[in-house]
């Protein structure tokens, strides 16, 4: 494929089914054959409505043999989500292991889009092998980042951006210690889908696949990890919160390299992701959508886990200005000095070529070639990148910035907590204050007086959340990312804790 070794095997973490190179290389050719006899043609575009199973990559790679661009979606996607998406993209076919619902075909049919079942594509056989039709500037992947429900924003990456992050990863990190990788999220991102999974398998590594942020699956992680002896695995900070609080680790130590991204990882979890894991070889990988993924992090295990450290580019540079707008061509004058706070923004091969049918984002965004991430961050005078959080997330209490990702690494530290969010909600004489929400292993007035009080000792008055609420889950997206304001909007349809809960000195009613 894309590197001299080819894939390597495709394998269902939970059964132990595996596609071997040739197996892949057959069902590739058959679906390759099966989609040009149905009319897909170059610069055609496939909804892909399943993920985290073998066959969605082998599907992919026959999508991209016809010339076609693929767009993965999330499986949870609604009627209404679908619509959006073909509205704005027009596929000429639709991929999907069952039988879309009876909403969703209506869509379908009413767009002149085809259905292709698993069943479907069980039934073609290949007679011949099914040569690549792509090119590198052809549109490899459109991936969604937000706007289902209204105007869709989909990031499209062609083959040479893709290429040109996979390059960059091959030439900073090697192969090798991804030779039995670990996928655990979804596929329809870039996180789980360029990196995660496409990255090690087109370099011929073996790729382990599971359903994405199954608690009964992540109980037994450490088991999973000894069973396969896998070498590579990369999740998000929720998936750590519970394997390190509730699962055994692995005994084996196959573990070589771990990377944690999608949201700033503090210095209390790296730690503890070491100790679990068995490796020191942990980083906070930090990138996105936009850029194929990681575009950087940490590689040196002699340096400390610190919170939100990143580490250097992958390929790509990183400077720290004072706008995040891309209104002009950033300057040497706008660039922050070491170890002051501003915009990161990033420059490399791995770009999106912009965001579909929608010029005006990319320009906003895009400006020759460096990319506005609108992410917090700051550069040390090692040069070393910190990721501090999302401009949209800060919260502004009567003038002072504060930045609730790092209230949840405080909160996220004390033994009872399985997971937590902080969230802004309005305030009549600071403008805004902060309430926070957690998860806890036994939810009981004892519980809460004591991470009150042990909060209160750790944060200090300024920064300790005036409002608190126990939730059964903190609400996420599908990429495992918290989402403040659905956490706001839950919490503010209850009654925070009662003061006296919190201090320990009611012994009456009141809860959540």
């Amino acid at each position: 494929m894309f590197f001299d070794r080819g894939t390597g095997r495709l394998i269902d973490a939970q059964t132990g089914a595996t596609h071997d190179c040739a197996a892949i290389q057959t069902a590739i050719s058959a679906g390759t054959l099966l989609f040009r006899q149905s009319g897909l043609a170059s610069g055609d575009r496939v909804l892909i409505n399943y993920g985290n199973r073998p066959e969605f990559f082998l599907d992919l790679l026959a999508v991209w043999h016809c010339g076609a661009c693929a767009i993965p979606l999330d499986a949870r996607a609604t009627a209404a989500e679908i619509a959006n998406i073909v509205a704005a993209t027009r596929p000429r076919l639709s991929l999907w292991h069952d039988a879309p619902q009876a909403p969703v075909t209506t869509v379908l049919a009413d767009a002149g889009v085809r259905v292709f079942t698993a069943h479907d594509r069980r039934t073609a056989v290949s007679e011949a092998q099914a040569g690549v039709g792509f090119r590198l500037d052809d549109d490899a992947l459109i991936l969604f980042t937000s706007g289902t429900t209204g105007q869709p924003k989909g990031v499209v990456h062609t083959h040479r951006t893709l290429l040109a992050r996979w390059m960059a990863l091959r030439e900073s990190l090697g192969t090798m210690d991804f030779e039995r990788t670990l996928c655990l999220l979804p596929t329809h991102f870039g996180h789980g889908l360029i990196c995660n999974s496409l990255f090690p398998w087109l370099s011929g590594q073996d790729l382990f696949i599971l359903p994405s942020f199954r608690t009964d699956l992540l109980l037994g992680l450490g088991g999973l990890l000894d069973r396969h002896r896998i070498t590579f695995m990369s999740s998000v900070p929720p998936v750590w919160g519970i394997a390190l609080k509730m699962a055994r680790p692995p005994t084996l130590g196959t573990l070589r390299r771990v990377f944690c991204g999608s949201a700033p990882l503090s210095k209390h979890l790296w730690k503890g992701i070491r100790e679990w894991t068995g490796t020191s070889q942990v980083c906070n990988a930090y990138g996105i959508t936009e850029t194929g993924s990681w575009v950087a992090g940490l590689t040196d295990v002699g340096i400390e886990p610190e919170d939100g450290l990143i580490g250097r580019g992958w390929g790509t540079i990183a400077r720290i200005r004072r706008r995040p707008d891309a209104a002009e061509t950033p300057g040497a004058n706008d660039e922050c000095a070491a170890g002051e706070e501003g915009f990161i923004w990033l420059k490399t091969a791995g770009l999106m070529r912009g965001y579909f049918g929608r010029d005006d984002l990319t320009s906003q965004a895009v400006v020759d070639g460096w990319f506005s991430t609108r992410d917090i961050g700051v550069v040390d005078d090692r040069g070393l990148l910190y990721l501090r959080g999302r401009q949209r997330e800060e919260i502004n209490k009567g003038g002072m910035k504060l930045f609730p990702a790092d209230v949840d690494a405080v909160i996220e530290r004390h033994v009872g907590v399985l997971d937590v969010c902080t969230f802004a909600f309005e305030h009549p004489l600071y403008g805004e204050d902060m309430g926070v929400a957690v998860v806890l292993q036994q939810n009981d007035r004892p519980t809460l007086a004591a991470l009150y009080a042990w909060a209160a000792s750790e944060l200090g008055a300024h920064r300790l959340p005036a409002r608190w609420y126990v939730l059964d889950e903190i609400p996420r997206t599908s990429r495992g990312k918290i989402n403040r304001q659905s956490v706001a909007e839950r919490c503010a349809a209850r009654q925070p804790i009662t003061p006296g809960v919190l201090v320990g000195r009611d012994v009456g009613g009141g809860g959540s």
